[in-house]
């Protein structure tokens, strides 16, 4: 039977219970939460090369609301299926090359123009073993502050050594259209952060350009991928055997663009061109099998592009200790 006395006797019984539960616990929580990663790099071997994956951070990004040519609905259900929440965690990443003569960078990170999350990339150049001093070259995909705003700091080169090398278009556009010629797609403060960062390797004659689809150093060639800026390309490294695209931004994230390669993003400044360019580049590396590594792919972004039944696929390396 049901009474006041057997009521307090069992709350008295679940307080008891609760605490020892609470006591029990408290005892044993003795290790707090730790809220970093390890070092964001990731090591390859690449024919007779090293290729280094290193990681600006990551940054949540709302892509449903900056895709085109789909609806945020649509998005936001592709980006759920392949279980990715919405603001989505999307990488930045830059590939640190060693031929053994010269230690080559492609992309420069964010520097400190986007927030903490992003700018880790010298922090992750050092815990992958080198450093900033070490770097004979830097070679551009393009000029966004994504992939730029890592290369200086306060008005002095963060690369002291480093030779910047760079599509020829995309330096004229960047640092030579006329304020009343800019296209509505490319925001004026991308062109005042350009100037920014690459101003100063510009003072010291330190800036090389390469012409379209042009090699770039020994080992180093490159591919006019127009679109997404006007002088965007790909990054082509061979040794023996061996090819990787580097290829920029390609693509924003590993899921809907793969699916639908009609969707553009609000970041591109000829979004009709890009969507054409990447319809060639997965074309090209679904059928050519070479190695691609993707500058905003889940790092370490590295992987291969392969036909599937509704397009296109991204399949990630597989995971070597070694």
């Amino acid at each position: 039977m049901f009474t006041r006395r057997n009521f307090l006797k069992t709350a008295a019984g679940a307080t008891a219970f609760g605490a020892g539960i609470g006591t029990a616990t408290l005892a044993t929580a003795k290790a707090p939460f730790q809220p970093s990663q390890a070092p964001g790099f990731y090591r390859m071997a690449f024919g007779s090369f090293e290729v280094t994956a290193v990681s600006d951070g990551t940054i949540p990004l709302d892509l449903p609301d900056l895709y085109m040519n789909t609806t945020p609905e649509a998005a936001r259900a592709a980006l759920k299926a392949a279980f990715q929440a919405t603001p989505t965690p999307t990488s930045v990443n830059a590939y640190l090359i060693n031929t053994g003569d010269r230690l080559v960078l492609i992309d420069a990170g964010t520097g400190s123009y986007l927030g903490p999350d992003l700018g880790r990339l010298i922090g992750n150049i050092a815990a992958a073993g080198y450093r900033p001093e070490d770097i004979d070259d830097v070679i551009l995909t393009h000029i966004h502050t994504d992939h730029s705003g890592g290369l200086s700091a306060g008005g002095e080169r963060l690369f002291p050594k480093a030779t910047l090398r760079v599509n020829a278009r995309e330096l004229q556009f960047w640092l030579e259209t006329p304020e009343a010629d800019r296209p509505p797609t490319a925001p004026p403060h991308h062109f005042d952060e350009a100037a920014e960062s690459l101003g100063p390797y510009l003072a010291a004659g330190k800036v090389e350009t390469f012409a379209d689809d042009a090699e770039v150093l020994p080992g180093f060639g490159s591919i006019l991928r127009a679109g997404h800026t006007p002088g965007h390309s790909s990054i082509v490294v061979t040794s023996g055997d061996q090819k990787l695209v580097i290829w920029g931004d390609i693509t924003h994230g590993e899921v809907l663009q793969f699916d639908e390669p009609g969707v553009a993003i609000e970041f591109d400044v000829d979004e009709e061109a890009a969507v054409r360019t990447r319809a060639v580049a997965f074309e090209e590396a679904a059928r050519d099998m070479y190695l691609v590594a993707g500058a905003h792919i889940a790092f370490p972004g590295l992987g291969h592009v392969r036909r599937d039944a509704t397009n296109f696929d991204w399949v990630p390396v597989t995971y070597t200790n070694t």
